[in-house]
């Protein structure tokens, strides 16, 4: 996908897209393809060894915003 494609997905402001593009780009989770508005993003292959770990991590966090929610 492409920052265009992401902020209507996301339905999120461009420059905040661009921005956290950015961030990830530079701590190596993705990289883009292209130049200018068409970049398309990818994951890194560092990235994709290390997704089941993500989403183990991901996981523990959603339950623990979803057992803080139940006690509010």
């Amino acid at each position: 996908m492409n920052t265009n494609q992401l902020r209507i997905h996301l339905d999120l402001d461009y420059r905040t897209v661009k921005h956290h593009l950015e961030v990830l780009e530079d701590n190596d989770v993705i990289y883009s393809m292209g130049s200018g508005y068409g970049s398309m993003y990818f994951l890194t292959s560092k990235m994709e060894a290390s997704i089941e770990e993500f989403d183990r991590i991901w996981g523990s966090i959603i339950e623990q915003i979803d057992e803080d929610c139940e006690e509010e």
